[in-house]
Formats: C-alpha cells, structure tokens, sequence
C-alpha cells in the first residue's frame, strides 16, 4: 500500500482505505477501482492523499531439478481460434451495453474530465459571489469552460453523455451544469442566435446558486419534508436572486432565471405564482431544463427516469404549465431523437422505436424483436422503460 495525491492517481489503481472528505462524506470505498471522474472529484474535494494497493512481486520459485530427457512424441499443431473483440466481452462472456461501449470512448473520457473541472470551477464561482466577491468572477471564464461540454457535439451526443454521468450522489453544481446544457440544446431547437444562447447557458449556470443557502440536511433529506422545511427551499429563487445581484454587469435576463425557475405558466409557480405571460423567455427555458434534469436524475429512492417516462409526466400536466411553444419543442426534438433506437419496455421485452405519434409523443409505435409492430398509444399499462 502506498499514499498518492490525487495528480498521481491512474485510471485502475485499486483504493486501499475508504477515502472521506473533511465534512465525513465518504466519496470511495477500500476496493474501489478508479476511473478519471473518481480522481477529479477527489482534486475537487482537495483530497490530500489517497491510499492505493501495490501488486508486490512474487518471490522468485526454487529452481526445479533438471529432468531427464523426455522421449520424442508427435506433436499435433491445435488449430488457432479466431479472434475475439476483447473491447465487445465483459469476463462473464456477456455482450457489453451501449453504456459501457459509451464510458470506454476516449471522446466521453474527455468529456467527463472537462464536466468535472466545469463543476470544481462553478463551485469556486460560487463560494466567491456568497463571500461578497462577485466582482472578481468572470463570466467569459464560467462560457469559456462550459464550451468545452458542448463544443463540436450534436444536442443529442450531449443528452446522451449527460445521461451516463448520472450518479446518486449528483451535487447542486453538476445539477447547475446539466441545466445549462440541456437549457442550450432547447435554446438552438427554438433557434435562438448564439448571443442568446451563451447567455441563457449562463443563466443554467447560476440559476440554482440560491440553494447552497438551504441546510445540506433540508436540501438532501430523502423522507417527506416538513411545511417548515418545504418553505425553506421555496425561498431558494429569492436567495439566488438577491446573491446574484451583487454581480457587476450581470444580465438582467440571469437575474430573471434564478427568481422565476420555479414560476409556471398556470399561475401554480412560486415564489410570486406569477401568470404565463409575466414569466421572463430565459426563466421560462430553464424551468423545462430544470424540470428535465431533476427527473432523469438518480435518486435514493428510485432509478432516473426514461426520456419518455418523463415526456409522459409533462403531458400528464397537459402542457399548461410551461410555455406551450417551448415545452412541445423541447419534447417533440426529445421524442425524435430515440428513433430507431433500442429500449426496453414495462413488460421486460425489448423493441425498437419505429414511429413516433405525434399525438402522443411518449407512446411511440415500436417493432417488437418477433418483428411484430405495437402501438403504445394503444396499450394501456405497457411503457418504454429505459432507452439503451
């Protein structure tokens, strides 16, 4: 066993030692293998020293005695098997899912890197604007970083990679992050010009920054919150607005975002309840993206959401509590992107989406593996479950 800081940790050390944060947080259990994000959530914590495992050599066998000349045989040559595609096999000779195939590409690699130093950087910003040093942040710097994400990606790549980043643990910083970006992507289905968009991903940034003001015990309890602890976090906006306006020079759009995330086109929003057409076009972006992310997160108490399980939740509000233009774009480009893709229904069965209904967007038609064809529109009870 040795110590190792965090820049000299490798992708597959093993952890020797449960390694735990200065407020108790046990961020990587003894036996864990390490992988890129594990070791920059460990620089992000500013973890000082990390036990790992060292394979000690093997002592050298006593040398056998000399045997006597064996007599000649015929060797017979076994024929050589064919090669196997090792990246394709898991040891228990089980096809590999997409998801892993996605986790092995150097492409998500990086991404996930950059996600981390994104998240380590906003958290810095933040401890900066609550300590009354909002002048000192930049925002270019905050855009800068948050381009490494979306840069030379389609929408679709970046949902996807999103998706496969998910951990229970997911932090109101990572929450920040994948609202910017689910917020852009929606920004470019309503083609919006990109001064807009980088000002709306600043605003998914920043929207959330009220929430570090709620206690960790309020903001993280998984059991039923109390009235008093409900209307703690429902103060949440109103705090992000008033640490954002010490902010030199910010946009009065981002100020919007973080005061009426939470407000919804029906009037049944908080904090104000304020009606559909006094809601700002930024707030109302980032209340689906906000809404998106929250639902496809991991949680304690269940798993993320499918794509279409949460398209199912927004059309079971009947589209009357989001900007109507916005919400049926948003979910129309969500519904088309997982076209022929494979997923997996309620039932167990597996299928692949052959058709979306328009009227319907989350009961696709899907073509079953028998290559019979179903109509969920039709079938009650039966849902598409997780999307491979």
């Amino acid at each position: 066993m040795k110590q190792l800081a965090p820049k000299d940790l490798k992708s597959g050390m093993i952890v020797a030692k449960d390694v735990i944060t200065k407020q108790g947080q046990t961020i990587a259990s003894a036996g864990t293998t390490l992988n890129s994000q594990m070791i920059a959530k460990m620089s992000f914590y500013r973890i000082a020293e990390v036990s790992v495992e060292v394979d000690e050599p093997a002592p050298a066998p006593a040398p056998a005695p000399t045997p006597a000349a064996p007599e000649p045989v015929e060797v017979v040559k076994e024929p050589e098997p064919a090669p196997v595609k090792t990246e394709e096999i898991i040891p228990n000779n089980e096809t590999i899912s997409y998801s892993q195939k996605l986790k092995r590409d150097p492409v998500f690699q990086d991404f996930q890197l950059n996600y981390s130093k994104n998240i380590a950087f906003l958290k810095e910003t933040f401890d900066k604007i609550i300590a009354g040093q909002g002048s000192s942040i930049n925002q270019t710097d905050l855009l800068r970083n948050a381009e490494t994400l979306f840069q030379s990606k389609t929408s679709m790549q970046l949902f996807d990679m999103l998706h496969n980043m998910r951990s229970l643990d997911d932090s109101v910083y990572a929450h920040n992050v994948n609202v910017a970006l689910v917020a852009r992507a929606l920004g470019k289905w309503l083609k919006w010009p990109k001064e807009r968009l980088n000002t709306l991903t600043l605003a998914g940034l920043l929207h959330d920054i009220g929430k570090t003001q709620i206690p960790d015990e309020v903001l993280n309890k998984t059991g039923a919150l109390t009235d008093e602890e409900f209307n703690m976090i429902r103060e949440h906006p109103k705090l992000g607005h008033k640490l954002l306006k010490t902010v030199p020079h910010i946009e009065p759009a981002i100020l919007y975002a973080a005061l009426q995330h939470h407000e919804r086109y029906d009037g049944t929003g908080y904090p104000k309840g304020l009606p559909g057409d006094e809601i700002d076009d930024y707030a109302a972006v980032i209340a689906i993206a906000d809404v998106y992310d929250a639902m496809t997160a991991t949680r304690s108490y269940r798993a993320p959401m499918s794509a279409f399980q949460v398209i199912a939740a927004f059309e079971h509000d009947g589209y009357n509590k989001y900007k109507p233009q916005y919400i049926l774009t948003f979910l129309s480009n969500i519904a088309e992107a997982y076209l022929n893709n494979r997923v997996i229904l309620s039932d167990g069965s597996s299928a692949t989406v052959a058709y979306i209904n328009s009227n319907k967007l989350s009961k696709p038609m899907v073509k079953k593996d028998d290559g019979s064809i179903i109509d969920l529109s039709r079938q009650s009870g039966l849902e598409i479950t997780t999307c491979l």
